[in-house]
């Protein structure tokens, strides 16, 4: 009776939510449907909601989506250069994730700040495990880094990240790979894994780089090189930028990354206080 509602984070709700909603029978199975677009998050979070609706059969359900936030990106942004009847009949475009983060970041940030959203032209770096960048003009996204699935976008701890797609034929004719079997390659054994041979944790592979291991070296340089090239990108999609924030685990933690990407971006007028920079999981102003 204390509980009066539950929350469940929902990674993938395809075009169909841009906001909180009831998750009723009918929107769980909108959910269902998105699971092959989000294999490693939407089927828990459904065992997660029945377990919920379970212990608490009278409690509202509301599913808050990753994907909600990036509905105001523009075609341009978010459909794909593939045939158009592939958009209408299966939805295949540019979805974005982390939606909750860089909604709560960017509005964040103009608090700290003392603006109003709407008159702030921001690039949200999420840096985790999994990671994405988005640009947010006047409070709504305009583009961001992940796609179809959280596959897309910069090399992360285990994803790959952006490739050719012609690499995914040539190594299922190469190696005799199944799509399952790319699929499981692309998304749990690449990356910074993929790299190092090590792990996925940037924190061993940063220990490891310290010890003199220049494959550790390299996956965490392709890290920081990436970044840099999506807030770029951004910037010119924005037509400027008031604010580069940089949150989740890596995000908020590692300051070696955030000054080395920084260093990249000194023609903005970037530069780096290191005193400042020499925090973990605080809200500081760093340049």
């Amino acid at each position: 009776k204390e509980v009066n509602a539950v929350g469940h984070r929902v990674v993938h709700g395809g075009e169909k939510f841009a906001c909180s909603t009831l998750l009723t029978e009918e929107v769980l199975k909108t959910v269902e449907s998105c699971n092959d677009l989000a294999p490693l998050h939407n089927p828990p979070t459904l065992v997660g909601v029945a377990a919920c609706k379970e212990l608490l059969p009278t409690t509202p359900m509301v599913g808050v989506f990753d994907t909600a936030f990036h509905q105001t990106m523009p075609p341009e942004a978010y459909i794909y250069g593939l045939p158009y009847e592939y958009y209408e009949k299966y939805a295949v475009r540019r979805y974005g994730f982390h939606g909750t983060s860089h909604k709560y970041v960017s509005l964040r940030a103009a608090e700290i700040l003392g603006k109003k959203p709407e008159d702030l032209k921001i690039v949200v770096c999420h840096l985790g495990n999994g990671s994405s960048i988005s640009a947010v003009d006047g409070g709504k996204c305009v583009d961001t880094s992940m796609g179809l699935t959280p596959l897309a976008g910069f090399e992360m701890g285990t994803r790959c990240g952006d490739i050719d797609p012609a690499i995914v034929p040539y190594l299922m004719k190469k190696e005799n790979l199944t799509p399952d079997e790319i699929d499981t390659i692309m998304n749990k054994k690449s990356g910074l894994l993929g790299i190092t041979g090590i792990s996925s944790d940037f924190r061993d592979a940063e220990a490891a780089m310290n010890e003199g291991n220049e494959r550790a070296k390299l996956g965490l340089d392709m890290f920081r090189y990436q970044i840099a090239k999506y807030i770029g990108s951004y910037v010119i999609a924005l037509g400027g930028c008031d604010a580069i924030v940089f949150t989740a685990g890596i995000g908020e933690n590692d300051d070696y990354v955030r000054e080395e990407v920084c260093k990249y971006l000194g023609y903005l007028g970037v530069a780096i206080d290191k005193e400042a920079n020499d925090s973990h999981g605080e809200e500081v102003k760093i340049s």
